[in-house]
């Protein structure tokens, strides 16, 4: 079967787990470096749904790496599984954080005025490494599903 973008162990697939990587690192580090993230507690499960993204992301990272050095070919049905089943539970927990903050900064911004009255919270701050957060999971999202399909010809 002729690999497919995103595909383990091919330059495409390394590209996305290096944007999956970067873009959860920026997002951990955009609310991290602001003021008052620590006002809700799914700030601080983002942080942590990124955090393993990160983690996640940085091993198939390496994974892909020496792949591509050795020339190894990474689509066995085991190894597929597993990423298949890793990209499904970093994916799920990144979209539950990012949608529980981005539902936090709603109440935030137009329903309680918190970002006008409190000066002290970094809203800006907080909206982008939301945002970011959404661009790591769109991405996750992308590679899971083509080593599922990948998965699925295999069998």
């Amino acid at each position: 079967m002729k690999p497919s973008f995103g595909t383990p162990g091919i330059a495409s697939g390394l590209l996305l787990r290096i944007l999956q990587c970067l873009f959860a690192a920026a997002s951990i580090a955009a609310m991290a470096s602001s003021t008052g993230f620590a006002a809700a507690t799914s700030f601080c499960f983002l942080i942590s749904a990124m955090g393993l993204q990160v983690l996640w992301s940085f091993g198939l990272t390496c994974l892909d790496i020496h792949a591509l050095r050795v020339n190894k070919d990474l689509q066995t049905p085991i190894l597929l599984s597993l990423v298949v089943i890793g990209d499904w539970v970093a994916a799920i927990l990144s979209l539950a954080g990012a949608s529980s903050s981005a539902g936090v900064m709603v109440l935030f911004v137009n329903d309680s005025d918190i970002c006008k009255s409190d000066l002290k919270l970094s809203c800006n701050l907080f909206q982008m490494s939301i945002a970011l957060a959404f661009f790591a999971w769109f991405l996750l999202l992308v590679s899971s599903h083509t080593v599922l399909w990948l998965l699925a010809s295999l069998s």
